[in-house]
């Protein structure tokens, strides 16, 4: 399966009122980042063992280890949880701008450096969250 084929069925195999939220979020970075580069991690490593939740995801950028290897990723992530979803903006350098600058506007959200995090999507501002999401990928230049 490509990528949207199995973002399809990752969203198809969520519970109802989670499935509907997803959905939304995803045809919403779909229209902010229309040539975006889609990606699925089921959230297993090579074993096959569940180390995280399944993440859907947008964009790219390229992580640089300790080590000096790299490898390209998505940039924005989409992840459903127990608790509710969790927007990752990943390759920001200051880990300090995502809550300076949108903790006390986006709603009831937990923002830290790399991800805004919420329990239903009707509980943070859209526009607010477009912006942090259009925002990081300005900022690492990278769709």
């Amino acid at each position: 399966m490509n990528a949207e084929e199995q973002i399809a069925s990752h969203i198809a195999g969520l519970a109802n009122e989670k499935r509907a939220e997803v959905q939304e979020l995803h045809t919403l970075i779909l229209q902010w980042l229309p040539a975006t580069k889609l990606w699925f991690d089921d959230g297993k490593n090579e074993d096959g063992k569940t180390v995280t939740n399944p993440t859907i995801g947008y964009g790219s950028h390229i992580i640089k280890y300790a080590d000096g290897k790299t490898k390209e990723f998505f940039q924005i992530g989409v992840s459903a949880n127990k608790s509710g979803i969790s927007v990752y903006i990943l390759g920001i350098p200051d880990k300090n701008y995502l809550p300076q600058t949108y903790k006390q506007i986006i709603g009831k959200a937990t923002v830290t450096g790399y991800c805004i995090k919420f329990n239903k999507l009707k509980n943070v501002n859209i526009n607010v969250l477009e912006d942090a999401i259009l925002n990081g990928v300005k900022i690492t230049g990278k769709s």
